[in-house]
């Protein structure tokens, strides 16, 4: 069998020997994610490589991608008979990874089944005591783990000699010692060839390949409502430059990938660093889009700058701006001034650069004023593009206990930033998805003019294309219905909430 890795050396290996190792993304749609595109799960990327250093023959089945449902990936499970079949999660997409992993067992009793991601990491108890068809969790940083585990499996060994993971023993649930991170990651390997890159696309940008590309690990920020910062334990690691745009090259000239998602949680973090990565990718000169999220500081930071991000390739920034509320930025532990973030839009929109900024609302001391005040700064920082989120409490995060009377869902398929699983103290659920869409309803409405007005550019054009995907979206426009349906009873529930205070 041949395949590459990630600096694109070429090997051949015969297999035939070799126990297959499949990996399967869990069916979970949210309905926002993919309005844009479609997406490469880059962590099976290097998972499936690690599972080769293991001298395993691994596939990834990106059933997300795919769109397949359960009839397919029980298909798919029956015509690989893999040895072992690995998933990964996050809350909201626990239920449906278990249920792949169950699925596996029932066709195929002696399959071993491995489970990784975020939502496992920190809940290995509960899902391991919750099915008996997940046989180890990897906890934490997956690459050297997975390939430990595979090695002591395939010689017979003993898992508790594997560092970062957790598996029944019994009754008993057997976690080892955690593993620390590695402290270089530039040579992860990466089965870039075992994707079928089809799949993957913009729906923005015409005649598209998507990738993604991770130049950086973890945020060492205190956000306390950020999954990453507790996944990476508030770490930060960062590829060389040189690395970087060697990988962006390859994957341009061997697979025509010209979309690039900086899968990064901080990529701008260490400036001295990102302006070297900047000036290595523009002297690459690779005809690549690129889209990121950074935070608001590193933009102001980098304002002098900026022109090499557009020259580099980057057309899309994100930014989380939150709230409105300086309090709740502060409770929040995000370290960010309300006041002085306006200008990135500004910085952004000099430079052609398309801009989203991301807000969230339904925290617990929310109002429906401290809403409309999310609303208006909305407005008034203009980006480009805005994106309204719910206040979601991980239920692994150090508050969730005291959070838990205001909670209204353990369905963790809620758990997306979508549908709203808290009630704040003096607003109802209702309210909080009417105020949700209004404000997405009220945003757009005053962008489509300005979007159809702007001088005919690349930027123009991904404004408009965008503007019609999320308005044709049957998500989108359920929600907006229920903005409509839901206005009156959110106003009696409002009212009725008045006269009981």
């Amino acid at each position: 069998m041949q395949h590459i890795d990630f600096q694109g050396r070429c090997q051949i290996e015969t297999t035939t020997s070799r126990k297959k190792i499949l990996f399967v993304t869990p069916p979970y749609h949210s309905g926002v994610d993919e309005i844009a595109g479609r997406w490469i799960p880059l962590g099976l990327v290097y998972l499936a490589g690690a599972a080769r250093q293991a001298k395993l023959d691994p596939e990834i089945y990106d059933a997300m991608a795919k769109g397949h449902a359960y009839p397919e990936i029980e298909h798919r499970l029956h015509e690989s008979m893999a040895d072992y079949v690995a998933s990964t999660a996050l809350t909201a997409t626990i239920n449906d990874a278990v249920k792949i992993l169950e699925m596996a067992k029932r066709i195929k009793p002696d399959t071993v089944t491995i489970l990784g991601g975020v939502h496992p990491t920190f809940l290995y108890e509960e899902v391991l005591t919750g099915s008996a068809a997940v046989d180890y969790i990897v906890i934490g940083e997956g690459e050297s783990t997975l390939r430990q585990l595979l090695e002591v499996l395939e010689s017979g060994g003993n898992p508790e000699m594997v560092d970062g993971i957790a598996f029944r023993r019994g009754d008993t649930v057997v976690q080892t010692v955690r593993r620390s991170m590695m402290a270089v990651i530039d040579d992860l390997p990466a089965a870039w060839d075992l994707l079928n890159w089809d799949d993957y696309y913009s729906l923005v940008i015409p005649d598209s390949r998507m990738g993604a590309i991770s130049t950086s690990r973890g945020c060492s920020h205190d956000c306390t409502f950020c999954s990453q910062q507790k996944f990476w334990e508030k770490s930060w690691r960062a590829r060389d430059p040189l690395k970087v745009a060697a990988e962006l090259e390859y994957l341009y000239s061997t697979y025509r990938v010209n979309v690039f998602m900086i899968t990064d949680e901080h990529p701008t973090r260490d400036r001295e660093r990102w302006e070297a990565l900047l000036d290595t990718v523009i002297d690459k000169n690779i005809p690549v889009y690129l889209l990121m999220e950074t935070r608001a500081q590193d933009i102001i930071r980098d304002r002098e700058i900026l022109w090499k991000y557009r020259k580099a390739g980057i057309i899309y920034i994100s930014t989380g701006i939150e709230t409105a509320d300086q309090s709740t930025l502060d409770t929040l532990k995000k370290s960010q001034v309300v006041e002085e973030t306006k200008q990135v839009f500004d910085i952004l929109r000099e430079q052609e650069i398309v801009s989203e900024a991301s807000f969230m609302v339904g925290f617990p001391g929310e109002t429906s004023d401290s809403i409309k005040k999310t609303m208006q700064l909305a407005q008034h920082y203009n980006p480009d593009i805005a994106n309204f989120f719910t206040f979601t409490p991980w239920p692994y995060s150090d508050g969730y206990n005291d959070l838990k009377p205001l909670i209204q869902t353990h369905n963790y398929e809620k758990y997306n930033m979508v549908d709203p699983v808290l009630e704040p103290h003096k607003m109802s659920v209702l309210q909080i998805e009417v105020a949700i869409a209004d404000g997405y309803r009220r945003f757009y409405m005053g962008k489509i003019m300005e979007y159809m007005t702007m001088k005919a550019t690349f930027k123009r054009d991904y404004l408009m294309r965008i503007t019609k995907l999320f308005m044709g979206s049957s998500f989108v426009m359920k929600k907006l219905g229920l903005g409509i349906l839901g206005k009156i009873p959110a106003k009696m529930e409002e009212i009725r909430r008045g006269m009981r205070e």
